[in-house]
Formats: C-alpha cells, sequence, structure tokens
C-alpha cells in the first residue's frame, strides 16, 4: 500500500543474550519503536489521541520468522508498511534489516479499542493520515 517507514537503531549490549547476539525478545521491541516512529512520522499524538477520544492501538497478533541474528553494534533498520485497513483494524509487515540483509520478519495486527476496552473503529484523522 505505502512505501516503507524506516526507524535506524544500534544493538546495544543490553539487546543480546549470553550468546552475543540480540535476545529473541528484543525483535518485539524494535518493532514496536519502529510502528511508534511511523505513526509519530503521520502526524498522530498517540498521547493526545487517548486524551481526547480514549482511543488505544493494542497488538491482537504477530506473526514472526527469525531469519538471521543481529549482534552487538549493528546499526539495523525497521521497517513497517501497512498492508490493509479495516474499521477497527491495522495489518502490517514489519522487518528488521542490517544493510540489505533482512534479519526478522513479522506481520502485525493491531486492534483499536475504546476506553471500555471493547474495539472501536479508526478515528478519521488516522484514518485520513493513512489513505
Amino acid at each position: 500500500m505505502n512505501a516503507a517507514h524506516r526507524f535506524a537503531l544500534r544493538v546495544y549490549y543490553e539487546d543480546t543474550d549470553l550468546a552475543g547476539i540480540v535476545y529473541y525478545a528484543n525483535y518485539l521491541k524494535f518493532i514496536e519503536r519502529g510502528r511508534s516512529e511511523w505513526v509519530r512520522g503521520l502526524g498522530i499524538d498517540q498521547g493526545k489521541l487517548k486524551a481526547e477520544t480514549g482511543v488505544v492501538f493494542a497488538v491482537r497478533r504477530v506473526l514472526a520468522d527469525y531469519l538471521k541474528p543481529a549482534v552487538y553494534d549493528d546499526a539495523l533498520v525497521v521497517e513497517t508498511r501497512l498492508q490493509s485497513l479495516g474499521n477497527a483494524r491495522i495489518d502490517l509487515q514489519q522487518s528488521v534489516l542490517r544493510d540489505t540483509q533482512v534479519l526478522f520478519t513479522a506481520e502485525v495486527t493491531l486492534v483499536c479499542m475504546g476506553a471500555d476496552g471493547k474495539a472501536a473503529r479508526i478515528p478519521q484523522a488516522l484514518r485520513a493520515a493513512l489513505a
């Protein structure tokens, strides 16, 4: 749908495990940062959105593939691409790369929730930003 949003990060010692490679759960943190910066780049302030509408987004599903290890001091890029947009759902494709080498991929489904914790329609401002 849209061009990929790119977010650069570096692997720190704290991101690695005893084997010296990035601990598997940290890839989820990396792609979370990438999603947050993607939304910020669209001009959406998630804190303000919550305060004004009660709307938040939650991860409903992640399908992840660990392809190659990242190691301490690697310069990485998280790419985030919109795959589809529903009434209350956003499907994304995210990848973590070192140079052009894909290390990790994930299909992520987000759901929009109201203050009551139930599914809610994606606000028009965000829908417009994604269009």
